[in-house]
Order: structure tokens, then C-alpha cells, then sequence
């Protein structure tokens, strides 16, 4: 089975939609989402991955499962410095790297501010969740691998955002989301997509052969929005810094 985990398109948060290009890039992605055999779509309750997957939807005649829990990671922690509220990927490097639990892909949700913003409740929404899909689709989890009820080779198509699809990621593969959010970078309308291998028969796991692929718009001259990362140098004041 595939799974194709795909980030919104260039977000206007303020009315929870896409931006001028956003919607560029998500006709640039209906286009190549249409070349493919899409067996499930599933989308977040959130505008801007509606939006998104709308012209996929349209292009193909087809509609997809609305799921709350695809909504945007929602677990707030105490900000390092501030103690004010703050997503968890936005942390400054200095400050999480220096914990080891942070590394670890079950004691990152074990330190205080992980524990004050309940993270851990929010990621085993996530966690049951897709294995909730992933069970319907014939792979059912049993410890760190997943039990094949139904071997197929469907492609399945998940409308999300970055902070989520690292924590099912996370999950998937046995890796810390914090080193996820925090060292890899997903583009708007970037595609991530994992396959199944069943090296012994009734017995899967997980491969992910590309992470925030955006090659439907570099080949139509489309730069990625500059949304999934901060700034490349300090002094550079036109790029996002917090």
C-alpha cells in the first residue's frame, strides 16, 4: 500500500485559506494528483487543506473524508523563555537540542513543557488515527509493525499540515517528531509518501521514499513558498526569524 501525506498549499491563516499563489500551487498539484490511481482521499476539517485538495477533488470527480484529528497539531507548550503559549516546532534549536529525551522517539513527549501542553493526549489522537485508516485499508499496528488483514497495493491521499503529518510520521517510522519538525522541511503543496514492504508474509512496515517532494512545481517554474522554514541567515530581515 502507498500513502501520499500532503502539506496545504500557501497558507493565509488569517481566513484560514490559501494565498494568491497558494491556489496556484494547488492547481499545479491537481495536476499531477489526477496521473495517479487514488484508491481514499482524506482531508483535515481546516480550510486551507480543503482548499487545497478541492481542485485535486474537482480535476477527478471525486470526494474525500473529512477527519478532525488531520486538523493542524494542536498541543500549545510553554514557550522556553517566555513561558507564553507556543507550537511545539517553533522552539528555538538551542533550547530543545539540549535535552536528550527530545531525541528519543518515545521520551520526547516526556519532558515538563511536553507534559504542561498535554502532547502527549493529542499525539495518540494522531496515533489511532492513522492507524485507524491504515487498519481500514488492511494493515492492522501489533507493536512497532503492522499485521497484513488485506495485502494491496491502493494508494491513499492525506490533505493535512506539517505538524501533523510529522507526528503520524513519527509513529510511522519510530521517530522523534521533535527532530522532524525541527530538521526537515516540507513545503506547501509538498508531497511525502511511504510504501509498504512485506519481507515476510502477514508482516509490514513502513518505507518513505520522498519527504516534501515538490516536483510538480519545480517543473512547471514554481518556487516552493518560503512558508516551511525560517531564515537562512540572521541578518537576512525578509525571512521569518520566530
Amino acid at each position: 500500500m502507498k500513502l501520499l501525506l500532503i502539506r496545504h498549499g500557501d497558507p493565509n491563516y488569517d481566513i484560514d485559506s490559501l494565498t494568491e499563489k497558494g491556489w496556484k500551487e494547488a492547481a499545479l498539484l491537481a495536476e499531477r494528483m489526477a496521473k495517479l490511481k487514488i484508491r481514499t482521499f482524506y482531508v483535515s476539517p481546516l480550510g486551507r487543506a480543503k482548499d487545497t485538495a478541492s481542485l485535486t477533488l474537482q480535476k477527478m470527480g471525486r470526494d474525500a473524508i473529512e477527519l478532525p484529528w488531520l486538523r493542524e497539531f494542536h498541543a500549545p507548550i510553554p514557550d522556553f523563555h517566555t513561558g507564553a503559549p507556543r507550537i511545539p516546532w517553533d522552539q528555538l534549536p538551542q533550547d530543545w537540542t539540549v535535552e536528550p529525551k527530545y531525541y528519543d522517539c518515545v521520551q520526547w513527549s516526556e519532558t515538563l513543557p511536553m507534559l504542561q501542553g498535554h502532547v502527549q493526549a493529542e499525539a495518540k489522537r494522531v496515533w489511532d488515527g492513522i492507524d485507524g485508516i491504515l487498519a481500514d485499508h488492511g494493515y492492522v499496528r501489533e507493536g512497532n509493525t503492522y499485521r497484513v488483514t488485506a495485502p494491496n497495493e491502493d494508494t491513499i491521499a492525506i490533505f493535512c499540515h506539517f505538524g501533523v503529518t510529522c507526528v503520524m510520521l513519527g509513529h510511522l517510522l519510530g521517530i522523534s517528531p521533535m527532530i522532524l519538525w525541527h530538521n526537515f522541511c516540507a513545503a506547501p503543496t509538498s508531497v511525502t509518501s511511504l510504501i509498504t514492504e512485506e519481507r515476510r508474509k502477514g508482516i509490514a512496515c513502513f518505507r518513505m521514499n520522498a519527504f516534501g517532494d515538490t516536483a510538480h512545481l519545480y517543473a512547471n517554474g514554481e518556487p516552493p513558498a518560503f512558508a516551511a522554514r525560517f531564515c537562512e541567515t540572521y541578518d537576512n530581515s525578509e525571512q521569518r526569524h520566530d
